[in-house]
């Protein structure tokens, strides 16, 4: 199961989130905030981490 972890407010800025995180071996999911037909690069994105593993990515980005 995947839970939101946090908000993007396009794609550029969502696969940065998605490439530090799983740098650090946590497996990421990104999702359009309207859905798969609302997919382009200015729509707002959700990026998604496993749940029970949200104290993981919150390590990783102290670390930033």
């Amino acid at each position: 199961m995947w839970v939101d972890y946090k908000k993007a407010p396009n794609l550029m800025l969502a696969e940065m989130w998605k490439e530090i995180l799983e740098g650090e071996g946590l497996p990421v999911r990104l999702l359009p905030e309207g859905g798969l037909l609302e997919y382009s690069e200015t729509s707002a994105f959700r990026i998604m981490v496993p749940r029970g593993r949200e104290h993981v990515a919150d390590e990783i980005l102290r670390k930033l």
